[in-house]
């Protein structure tokens, strides 16, 4: 009797401490409970803005703790000191500047306690021999992002170029909107805050174009970048139990995932935005089409790279101190960028390697490379150049220590071969294919893609319920049997 007791009371302290680790965009009870949400919200957004900001706020924190567990309550704890010591900074004339560097250290606590902490401590046992362990810490899931929100937000009132009063409630409905809870897009105050404004549900044909970006993230997730996500782990498990080539089919199709699965969620987001009125910005621009480093990081997590170029990179000085400086803050951006990504030398490591790569690309740029001619041959070379280069970087992004790195290039340089190729073609055929149709779609310009959008949305109700059923159907057709979780979202 004693011991079933105790079994139940694990279980209820499991349900009401821990993550449900399958909560994610696309899993189903997800599914289940926003078509439950959805339902409720297109009623009581005709009740009034404040009953619909309670009723989204109230399931975004239903959301955080399914994500989260109990740490969920870093979020509202978060909000509440940001949304009251910003108001206290402008309550107050005298030391704003030191008000918000308080603000901004507070916010950063918990994100540099629970995502840096054993990094730090590794870095203290080697310079003074120590032997500190790790401490056991759970990060909980978009911290980095709802962070990075939090700031912009008090630098913005700070700066003047958010100047509306916001309200409690209008301030926790923007820190926590779950659509944008896990992994982003970052989205600054001027952006969402003005449109809790305006009548809910939002403009015509918005739901409609918000159907199609969940659907186009069901594909690239659920489909594309899940099903050829189980050989790339393979490969970046153990490289050299495969030979060259598998190898540098692993590169290549991790490439290809990593742009699905962090484009997914951020269409889904912004899909699922869209549904409820709320429009948001893009995230991608088809990188992979980039001719050189500065413009893929234009395409490339958009949101991030415009919120580390006007809160650090201009801030810094930008490019208006001369070239040695501007080089050494592109530099030194791309190391807080790739260390924001994870404590971890490695995400250091990738950071250093783009950030040299735009350096070089500005020197050059100065010496030479303004003078060559803009011929197709010439694009073609320079996208072939970027795309084996940013390929050559993810290596480093995904392997787990510099030694799997190391040994991944050294084997595809050592035992690269074609003659590999058809017995990889009948060993693999299907994921082979979802590679070719991840690099096709690599080449559809982005006014044809918003062509398709526009097409979708004229269409009659009962064609979007077909499409959107034979999606559904593909997705679980092809879905594997261990669901990948979303890459960014333990960022």
């Amino acid at each position: 009797m004693l011991t079933e007791i105790e079994n139940i009371l694990l279980q209820i302290d499991r349900f009401l401490v821990f993550p449900d680790e399958e909560w994610s965009l696309c899993s189903f009870p997800f599914l289940v409970a926003f078509i439950i949400f959805y339902a409720i919200y297109i009623g009581v957004s005709h009740t009034g803005r404040k009953a619909t900001l309670t009723y989204v706020t109230a399931f975004s924190l239903f959301f955080a703790w399914k994500a989260n567990g109990l740490l969920m309550f870093l979020l509202p704890a978060t909000a509440l000191f940001s949304w009251w010591a910003t108001r206290r900074m402008m309550a107050h004339w005298h030391h704003r500047r030191l008000r918000l560097a308080l603000i901004i250290i507070v916010d950063l606590l918990p994100l540099v306690y629970l995502k840096y902490t054993n990094f730090l401590m590794g870095i203290v046992n080697d310079i003074i021999g120590s032997n500190f362990g790790p401490v056991e810490l759970f990060l909980p899931v978009g911290i980095s992002f709802y962070t990075f929100q939090a700031i912009s937000y008090s630098i913005d009132v700070y700066r003047g170029t958010y100047t509306a009063r916001t309200r409690l409630l209008d301030y926790l409905f923007y820190l926590t909107f779950f659509p944008l809870l896990m992994a982003g897009p970052i989205t600054r105050a001027n952006v969402l805050l003005p449109q809790e404004r305006e009548q809910r549900p939002g403009k015509p044909g918005m739901a409609y174009r918000g159907l199609w970006l969940i659907m186009l993230g069901l594909v690239k997730k659920g489909l594309i970048a899940d099903y050829i996500a189980d050989y790339n782990n393979w490969i970046f498990d153990d490289p050299t139990a495969y030979s060259g080539f598998e190898d540098a089919m692993g590169v290549l199709g991790f490439t290809l995932q990593i742009y699905f699965d962090f484009s997914g969620y951020s269409d889904m987001a912004i899909g699922l935005a869209a549904l409820m009125g709320y429009e948001l910005k893009d995230n991608f621009n088809f990188p992979y089409q980039s001719l050189n480093p500065q413009e893929f990081w234009h395409r490339w997590h958009i949101a991030l790279s415009t919120w580390f170029r006007d809160y650090l990179y201009i801030p810094m000085g930008g490019n208006r101190c001369g070239m040695l400086r501007t080089c050494f803050n592109n530099f030194f951006v791309m190391l807080v960028a790739g260390l924001w990504h994870g404590a971890s030398w490695m995400f250091v490591l990738w950071g250093a390697i783009h950030g040299v790569a735009l350096v070089l690309h500005k020197i050059c740029r100065r010496l030479f490379l303004d003078r060559i001619p803009d011929t197709v041959v010439v694009r073609v070379v320079c996208w072939i150049m970027m795309f084996v280069f940013v390929a050559f970087t993810w290596i480093f992004f995904r392997s787990r220590d510099l030694d799997t790195a190391l040994a991944l290039i050294n084997h595809i340089g050592s035992d690269f071969s074609l003659d590999y190729f058809v017995p990889f073609l009948y060993a693999r055929p299907m994921w082979l294919v979802f590679v070719v149709v991840g690099l096709e779609l690599q080449s559809i310009r982005s006014d044809d893609c918003h062509w398709l959008q526009e097409e979708f949305v004229k269409l009659p109700w009962m064609v979007k319920f077909l499409i959107a059923l034979v999606v559904i159907m593909l997705v679980v057709t092809f879905r594997q049997d261990s669901v990948q979780p979303f890459i960014y979202q333990q960022f």
